[in-house]
């Protein structure tokens, strides 16, 4: 073997070993990292996919800790927290900081998609309409934080929510005093409804109090877990508000530029690894969940009456339009929504067929009527 061939082989070892073997010599890095959820969340559960995928991905290099609500913050203060460097990062939602700006609740999957779009034509818009860097701006340029966001986890379609009575239209929950959050509070009270902002876990102790009647949790598996069956036997599904909610898992900026660019991309990767894994699992847990809380606790679920849900993207559409009219930067991002939710819903409407289509063909959507006339 001549000389060149083998200072080639030497060279390609070389080579080999640093890309390879990047962290020897590197001790692992733990991200200090908090949820707004309680332990029973099903948000929580996508924070520990995220993790143990990161942790698995990078060898053990990166993990992150998954601090549940109030195991060092407060479960709405993670966001200042985090800027502060309290913590690395955060797993939460940014609807939660619209009393900082409205335009936050545009990031997290506003009511009615927004304009339509589901979670693929969303994550479109962030990913390849712009919306990533538009929520970059935001933080950083708008809030001045120093702070990184992405996309998170996909908690919806959520349902209307609980109540301790039948509804059967707007009058029936006029003055009826709810949980609600962010701006979707505001919604609810243009259409007649008093609001609480109150964290998940003190949803059920304020009910057994009496202070609330009703509350909007998320649905499914998740309020199956948070006991809304033990104070209410009323659930009403699909709601409008959160039909395309989707989380973040936001860095401190600092903590997020001290990243290897191995570790940055380790960190899209889990993090879109854990979107697909969580919505599959979620999707089968949440049918499960409405099949419990029928048979086993005696929920009654209800369709949400349709005035109800257009009354509530009426009353979204105004407060956005005021808000648009008010704010640069919320208007800069609604048009942006709005352009690409042009192109790419009208497609998928002609496209894809409904999803009750089959469904209806294979499973039947029995009435009331008729499953108790089929009983006689």
């Amino acid at each position: 073997m001549n000389a060149r061939r083998i200072l080639s082989i030497a060279t390609a070892l070389a080579l080999s070993a640093s890309v390879t073997l990047p962290a020897l010599g590197q001790a692992p890095r733990s991200l200090k990292m908090q949820s707004s959820w309680p332990a029973s969340s099903n948000a929580q559960d996508h924070f520990r996919i995220f993790a143990d995928r990161l942790d698995k991905v990078t060898g053990g290099q990166l993990k992150a800790e998954t601090n549940v609500a109030g195991q060092i913050v407060p479960a709405f203060e993670v966001l200042d927290a985090t800027a502060r460097k309290v913590l690395d990062g955060y797993h939460s939602i940014s609807y939660y900081w619209v009393n900082k700006a409205r335009a936050a609740v545009l990031f997290a999957g506003p009511p009615g998609g927004p304009f339509g779009m589901d979670h693929t034509d969303y994550l479109g818009w962030m990913w390849e309409g712009g919306g990533h860097d538009l929520w970059i701006e935001f933080y950083q340029k708008e809030l001045k934080l120093g702070l990184m966001p992405f996309p998170g986890h996909p908690s919806s379609p959520q349902a209307f929510g609980w109540f301790k009575r039948p509804i059967k239209d707007l009058a029936d929950f006029k003055g009826m005093k709810c949980r609600q959050t962010g701006i979707n509070a505001e919604v609810f009270q243009r259409m007649g409804m008093s609001t609480v902002n109150m964290p998940g876990g003190e949803i059920v102790p304020a009910a057994q109090r009496g202070v609330i009647d009703c509350a909007e949790w998320v649905g499914g598996v998740e309020d199956l877990r948070l006991g809304l069956h033990n104070v209410w036997k009323y659930h009403y599904t699909p709601g409008l508000h959160e039909n395309n909610t989707i989380g973040e898992l936001t860095f401190n900026l600092e903590v997020w530029n001290s990243l290897s660019p191995l570790h940055k991309e380790a960190v899209r990767s889990a993090l879109r690894d854990a979107f697909v894994s969580w919505t599959a699992k979620y999707q089968k847990e949440n049918a499960d969940a409405l099949k419990e809380l029928q048979e086993k606790h005696g929920v009654r679920v209800l369709r949400t009456p349709p005035d109800i849900l257009i009354a509530y993207l009426k009353a979204w559409e105004g407060l956005a339009q005021e808000e648009a009219g008010r704010s640069p930067f919320f208007k800069k991002v609604w048009d942006s929504q709005r352009a690409y939710a042009s192109v790419v819903v009208p497609a998928k409407r002609f496209m894809y067929p409904p999803y009750s289509f089959a469904a209806n063909y294979y499973w039947p959507d029995r009435k009331p009527a008729a499953a108790a006339a089929k009983k006689k």
